[in-house]
Formats: structure tokens, C-alpha cells, sequence
């Protein structure tokens, strides 16, 4: 009886890439939501766009732009380099890619209310 492991490749769908970095993402405090990729009818076939993710794959490297929404009171730029280092550790770690470039666009910033809402009575 052979325990061999049999040769072969393994095929990543480009939605668990998409997933992984979507996740890493809203993983990091200060990130509201994902923003819908912007672009014109070109984006409407393109997977991904609508979760924030517009991913590139290049034989063993992946590069991202990742489109977010922050939260108010948070520091921009440290969201942005938080969310770098995340999505480039989970894509490492989780898929065993290397990362070329990441990206961030950052879209918008959620004014949330500052407290709760008051009832009207």
C-alpha cells in the first residue's frame, strides 16, 4: 500500500481570495464597511467589485485595491496601514500566496450618530 501523497495542483477561487481579504479588513478596528469598487460599466463584470475587493493574481503573487469606509474618530492613515498589514498576513498565512502591492482607498467616513437615539414622545 502506497501513503504517498499524490502530485497535483491546488486552484484558489478568485472568491475565497476576495473573502479572505474582505475579512482581514473589516477585522481591523475603525473600518466601517467596504465601499463598492467605483467604475463605470467595465466593473459590472468583475468579481469582486461589489465587496470592496478588486483583486489582481499573478502567478504566485496577489495585489489588491480594497475600497473602505472608517469610522469617524479614527486615524486615517494608521486604519489604512492596519489594513495592509492584515489583508498581506491573512493572504500569507491563510492562501500561502505571496502579496505584491495592497492599496487602500479610502471612500467615505461613517458620521455615525454620536449617542443613542432619542425617542420622540
Amino acid at each position: 500500500m502506497d501513503n504517498s501523497t499524490a502530485a497535483g495542483k491546488t486552484f484558489i477561487s478568485p472568491g475565497v481570495l476576495i473573502t479572505v481579504a474582505k475579512l482581514a479588513a473589516l477585522g481591523v478596528p475603525g473600518v466601517a464597511r467596504m465601499s463598492p469598487v467605483p467604475g463605470g460599466v467595465n466593473q459590472l463584470f468583475r468579481r469582486g467589485t461589489a465587496d470592496g475587493v478588486r483583486l489582481e493574481t499573478n502567478d504566485e503573487t496577489v495585489s489588491a485595491d480594497l475600497y473602505l469606509v472608517v469610522e469617524q474618530d479614527y486615524n486615517v492613515r494608521e486604519v489604512a496601514r492596519q489594513v495592509q498589514h492584515e489583508v498581506a498576513r491573512a493572504i500569507r498565512d491563510l492562501i500561502g500566496l505571496e502579496v505584491g502591492r495592497l492599496d487602500i482607498h479610502l471612500e467615505d467616513i461613517d458620521l455615525a450618530p454620536a449617542g443613542p437615539p432619542v425617542a420622540e414622545g
